[in-house]
């Protein structure tokens, strides 16, 4: 998923450049009371498109609290040399943020602290919780507060041609990285900002100093090393007037502010209010929009929590009828553009609420989906000879399938592609993946459609129409840029012969489902809850009072409190009570344990068994959605409902997999998957000769790396023991674990998973050797590939921030594994498929459950399986070493192992 983004917007700042956008029309903007209001109008065009622009779901605009701050008292003259603030802007200023207000959009100031310090401090805190931040400004100043997560935006000119600062725009302009602008002004002083610097540093000695010591602190450690001259004489002299210059500059990001993020989430404005106000001002234009936008007179008392809906861009189309459909509209053309429209995320279940087609640069839309059905447009979607262009390949052939629509021709995916070039672009939403390419001529979802319970179709058809419209023309258009970048990043092959042929599979492999006995899972429900009841009696018991279990703050009272043990952590709320928490004490007590077993118990008793019973239609299976496009790794994910996370480590997790069963009597459940295939997918990119020799050898690749970390001189010396610490060496290393995280995994001291670590890399020096280069290469290019060029690309891998790097590091040492994986089991669907089709076999593949297959095979061809699926598995890919294939079968997926 996308992180949440988080604007800030420099209301001083951006005011005082909307003012002078239209300073020489500023008698021309007043209202019927006199009041200027150029200001306030050119500030809610750029907020306008600001808003169209980053879709952001918090919105804070800071001001300045007054003259006097901080930094006043630090130094009299502060921005003492400034020109008075004209009075045609400061009178706007109130009615600015009483607009913002009725706009749903958070205005805030702090005495004694400047607008800058507060966006720094919500930056700093919103870059922490995850958000991308982005910064509006007028000030180049803020330029300082960019980093890998925060953006800053300075208007160029007026108020909508800006300048984008990252990281990489700075030191591609200013030669520096964004907190040393904060040395550079230190030295050079501030003229705007009226402080001193050092005497006679400009702009191009200041950035040589910085680029040379790194920054003012580490001039004046190294300047006895400097040869005699005036510039050093004057960095003497002014010490004092250096340092204090560097704490004028930069922007505060503790500031003690009274809000937080939670408060700017932007809110829904209030119509009425809004439209008050811009009559007030004498907006007329924003006034018809408000109408237009809304489609309500609220002088006739229309509901006041009505949603917002932003103005579209009238792409034009035509409505398509019945009658046209009679008349061979369409014609021959070879290539359509297709999309079909549905309220809400699970297509198995949603609503079809309408569809477009682009044919021969016309545009048809209509919001009644029975004309699907109709011969001229089934027809068309049925043929193969015709090529389609869609956003969601998979998502349009299971929604048509539910109107008896086989779709066929399906041959782009703007969705796919724009996942494969960057693996952050797999949004639904077909504005937020456009705007990615910079095309923004359509809305999104949520601005049509509403977010949550709110969601709805328009009260108006046309806005429906128009929104159809305006996605088919970003499909449409967007293609040609998309599939340039797939060629440019030698990913066309990935697209055209992996993704894109996998999505029709996963697509058949949803439709199909898998049968699921509803009173298999009941008993066990009626099974659980009498465990759970046992289990609650016992535990009441043992600490001798009845208290709510799935309480954390009652139940660490019981455990710390009453029963005296040792708090581990603690949180705002009192003591963790955290399953890492619980496993380190249930040694010191059975009724941790205990607790531990009603917690597992109780979750598969909610999410699995009574889950699955939820989910289960009318045909008696469930028919999950698999998500091709969430994953860096590019690994599938399953939801509604997750099949690929059913515990099975314990008992209760295992049972459920009894419900299981194939949909017809006579055939079985058939499971196959790979062996190791990440350990096997690492030997072949790291060419490691020893790994790939035990590999070929047949050797167990466990047992050999436990004689290697343990120094044993034959396999009958290795222990159980042994072997399992030695496969947690094996797949930590694919994880990039650290010595801590080996240690706490199997129970060791650090000192010996460091030991284990050292003695793995000397085992295999060749694996050593693939992750630095892995490492190496992220840093250079700012990407790692797979075997089959799937990218993933490590912003972080430069941050300062010693967490982020490292795990951009660990991240470069193991996406080409995870992803290599991941590629190998997906074309082994794809030649599954095709085989089984070749062989016109009744074996259906219903399920992929990481690096496991699950089929339904009549009995009369489960010979024929039992050779084929592993033949076929075995040869999806070539690598060094071979692929190894395991296989069961049974009445019930529980069965086959």
């Amino acid at each position: 998923m996308a992180a949440k983004k988080l604007l800030l917007i420099d209301g001083n700042s951006v005011a005082f450049r909307a003012f002078f956008a239209l300073y020489n029309q500023v008698e021309r903007f007043t209202n019927g009371d006199g009041l200027h209001t150029s200001a306030i109008f050119a500030f809610k065009n750029m907020l306008d498109v600001v808003l169209k622009r980053e879709q952001p779901d918090n919105v804070l605009v800071a001001f300045d609290a007054g003259k006097t701050t901080f930094r006043t008292k630090m130094f009299d003259d502060y921005k003492g040399s400034r020109a008075k603030t004209p009075v045609e802007l400061l009178e706007q200023l109130p009615y600015l943020r009483e607009m913002l207000t009725y706009l749903g959009i958070k205005s805030y100031e702090l005495a004694e602290y400047e607008a800058d310090d507060i966006i720094g401090t919500l930056a700093l805190a919103g870059e922490k919780a995850g958000y991308d931040v982005v910064v509006v400004t007028g000030d180049r100043d803020l330029t300082q507060l960019s980093t890998d997560k925060v953006r800053v935006d300075v208007t160029v000119k007026g108020v909508n041609e800006i300048e984008q600062y990252t990281p990489a725009h700075v030191l591609e302009k200013l030669g520096v990285t964004p907190r040393q602008i904060i040395d550079l002004k230190a030295l050079t002083g501030d003229t705007s900002d009226n402080y001193p610097g050092v005497t006679k540093v400009g702009k191009v000695t200041a950035e040589k100093l910085v680029k040379e010591y790194g920054s003012v602190e580490g001039i004046y450690e190294q300047i006895d090393s400097m040869k005699q001259s005036k510039m050093k004489e004057n960095l003497l002299n002014d010490r004092e007037q250096a340092f204090l210059s560097k704490q004028l500059a930069t922007i505060k990001q503790d500031a003690p502010l009274e809000i937080t993020l939670a408060e700017t989430v932007l809110k829904e404005p209030d119509l009425i209010k809004l439209r008050q106000f811009y009559q007030q001002m004498n907006f007329q234009s924003f006034l018809a929009k408000l109408d237009q936008n809304n489609a309500i007179n609220l002088d006739l008392g229309a509901d006041e929590g009505a949603a917002t809906v932003p103005v579209q861009p009238e792409i034009q189309y035509v409505t398509l009828t019945r009658e046209m459909l009679k008349a061979n509209i369409f014609g021959n053309q070879s290539e359509v553009t297709f999309y079909l429209e549905l309220l809400g995320e699970n297509y198995h279940l949603a609503d079809l609420i309408g569809f477009g087609l682009l044919v021969a640069d016309q545009i048809y839309v209509s919001d009644d989906v029975t004309l699907l059905q109709e011969p001229a447009v089934k027809s068309m979607l049925m043929d193969e000879s015709i090529k389609k262009n869609v956003f969601d390949l998979k998502r349009t052939t299971v929604a048509l399938n539910r109107l008896g629509i086989t779709a066929a021709g399906l041959n782009y995916d703007m969705l796919l592609a724009s996942y494969l070039i960057n693996n952050e672009n797999n949004s639904n939403d077909v504005s937020t993946v456009a705007a990615q390419y910079d095309y923004t001529s359509v809305l999104s979802d949520e601005a049509v459609f509403g977010k949550g319970v709110k969601t709805a179709v328009p009260t108006e058809v046309a806005e429906l129409l128009q929104h159809i419209a305006n996605k088919l023309m970003a499909i449409s258009d967007l293609k040609p840029t998309l599939l340039k970048k797939l060629a440019e990043h030698e990913q066309d092959s990935l697209y055209d012969e992996i993704e894109i042929p996998l999505a029709k599979v996963l697509a058949q492999m949803e439709i199909t489902g898998i049968t699921v006995k509803a009173p298999t899972l009941t008993t066990m429900q009626n099974d659980l809850a009498l465990r759970l009841q046992e289990l609650e009696q016992k535990i009441y018991a043992e600490v001798g009072e009845e208290f709510n279990l799935n309480s954390p703050k009652q139940l660490g009272t019981i455990l710390f409190d009453k029963l005296g043990l040792p708090p581990i952590k603690k949180t705002k709320t009192g003591y963790s009570t955290s399953v890492e928490v619980l496993e380190e004490l249930k040694s010191q007590s059975p009724v941790v344990q205990e607790i531990l077993d009603y917690r597992q118990i109780n979750k598969i008793q909610s999410t699995y068994v009574t889950g699955l019973l939820k989910v289960i239609m009318g045909d008696g299976k469930v028919h999950t959605r698999y998500l091709q496009t969430l994953t860096a790794t590019g690994r599938l994910s399953s939801v509604d409902p997750n099949l690929q996370n059913i515990p099975i480590r314990i008992d209760e997790g295992k049972q459920i997999r009894k419900a299981f069963v194939a949909s017809k009597p006579g055939w079985q459940i058939f499971s196959s998957d790979y062996s190791q295939i990440e350990l096997r997918v690492l030997a072949h990119v790291s060419g490691d000769q020893t790994m790939q020799q035990a590999f070929m050898d047949g050797i167990d690749i466990h047992a050999n790396t436990a004689i290697r970390i343990f120094n044993l001189s034959s396999p009958h010396e290795v222990t159980s023991l042994m072997r399992r610490q030695a496969k947690a060496v094996n797949f930590g290393i694919v994880y990039g674990i650290s010595d801590f995280g080996l240690a706490k995994n199997i129970g060791i001291a650090r000192s010996q998973a460091k030991q284990f670590i050292e003695g793995y890399f000397a085992t295999y020096p060749q694996v050593h050797e693939f992750m630095q280069q892995s490492v190496k290469s992220a840093r250079e290019n700012g990407f790692v590939e797979t075997i089959m060029h799937r990218r993933r690309y490590l912003p972080d891998i430069h941050s300062k921030n010693f967490n982020l790097r490292s795990f951009a590091e660990r991240t470069a040492m193991n996406s080409p594994i995870q992803g290599g994986a991941a590629d190998i089991i997906k074309i082994a669907m794809i030649n599954m498929n095709k085989a089984l089709a070749e062989n016109k076999l009744q074996t259906r593949m219903l399920l992929q459950v990481h690096d496991e297959l699950i089929f339904e095979v009549p009995d009369e061809e489960l010979e024929t399986i039992k050779k084929l699926v592993p033949s076929v598995m075995d040869s999806a890919v070539k690598l060094d070493v071979p692929l190894k294939v395991e296989y069961g079968y049974g009445p019930t997926w529980y069965d086959v192992k």
